[in-house]
């Protein structure tokens, strides 16, 4: 497999060359930020369209096709209504409040997304509580929801966001006991180890019946956690008009629908590097020829692979099943998910103790 960090490495020692040590890092520091806001919103862009053309094969039909070729161009169209779009400013509002929110959302969403190991030697944050520094910036995007539905003074707002709280402080103890159930698989926190310990077998074939029925819980808890269909409760459009960015225009709304379909991506993202070896190709221990073919793919397109195709199931319950009323939901992770939950993190101990791995 061929490693990045060679060519992250050479760009480092050719700006050492030439300027002080404070300045290279200032300056590398301004590059990473660049491309990783360049990614986020293109990988955003592309998610939208992605999104489109599922949902048009789904419901039979064809989805955007009329500006540019396969529609390719309706994105860019999209982007700069939104950006000439006036930003409203309503009377009434904690007007602080209300610009800060989408700000906390996209900030916590940017910085679990430079949490992900695109490739190897590719990634830009790595500590050895990875996985849990992951889940802690990632719920920090709840508080700009509840910020944002209530310095809207709106009633329609304030609802969809106590509804978004409530699902998404929910439901993270179920996608947390999830990914703790393959912590406990492999021993550590840590990213990088936990993409290595994947070199011959995928956890989710590894850790047998209690990683896959972990899989099972994290979809589900992290289509909820997205506020996804059809958990989308937040987000009802016939019964809040929009949630809890009712009141949002402009670059504002944009900010809100980016880290929407980020968000998808990274929870897609964190279950490829927990399930299904993140870059890691797949490998079958003894297969050496097997596995030097598999090694000619890059990295990237591994971990993009595996990310895309969890999204994509991710995007399918969203237009295969109704939304379910907000009691039923909590229901759901309080009496039956949570619990299944804590019983197979059990499980996943008990079969580690006693060797049941491959």
């Amino acid at each position: 497999m061929f490693d990045f960090s060679v060519i992250t490495n050479w760009f480092n020692n050719l700006l050492l060359g030439c300027m002080p040590e404070w300045a290279t890092v200032l300056v590398e520091c301004i590059v990473i930020a660049v491309i990783l806001l360049a990614a986020y919103s293109v990988l955003a862009m592309f998610y939208i369209f992605y999104e489109r053309k599922l949902c048009a094969y789904f419901q039979c039909r064809l989805g955007p096709m009329r500006v540019g070729p396969w529609g390719l161009m309706q994105l860019f169209a999209d982007v700069i209504k939104m950006l000439i779009k006036e930003i409203i400013s309503l009377k009434g509002t904690d007007k602080f409040l209300f610009k800060l929110a989408p700000y906390i959302v996209v900030a916590a969403s940017v910085t679990v997304f430079a949490c992900l190991p695109w490739g190897y030697g590719l990634q830009l944050i790595n500590y050895n509580i990875g996985i849990f520094f992951m889940l802690a910036v990632s719920s920090l995007g709840v508080i700009g929801i509840l910020l944002a539905g209530w310095a809207s003074n709106n009633k329609y707002s304030l609802v969809g966001a106590m509804r978004s709280g409530a699902q998404m402080v929910s439901y993270e103890i179920s996608m947390g006991l999830a990914l703790l159930a393959i912590v406990c698989l492999a021993g550590t926190m840590d990213i990088n180890e936990l993409v290595w310990a994947q070199e011959n077998c995928w956890f989710i074939f590894k850790g047998q019946i209690p990683a896959i029925i972990a899989f099972v819980l994290y979809l589900i808890a992290a289509t909820a956690e997205t506020n996804r269909g059809p958990f989308d409760l937040p987000e009802a459009e016939h019964e809040l008009t929009a949630g809890f960015h009712t009141e949002y225009s402009g670059i504002s709304f944009g900010m809100f629908y980016l880290s929407e379909y980020l968000n998808l991506f990274i929870v897609s993202g964190i279950a490829s590097l927990m399930f299904l070896g993140g870059w890691m190709p797949f490998h079958i221990a003894g297969w050496d020829g097997f596995n030097n073919v598999m090694n000619w793919i890059p990295s990237i397109v591994w971990f993009l692979g595996k990310t895309f195709f969890i999204s994509y199931i991710i995007i399918w319950f969203k237009w295969t099943f109704p939304r379910v009323r907000i009691d039923q939901l909590l229901a759901f992770e309080w009496k039956y998910l949570m619990p299944i939950a804590l019983v197979n993190l059990c499980l996943m101990a008990v079969c580690v103790a006693l060797g049941w791995t491959f």
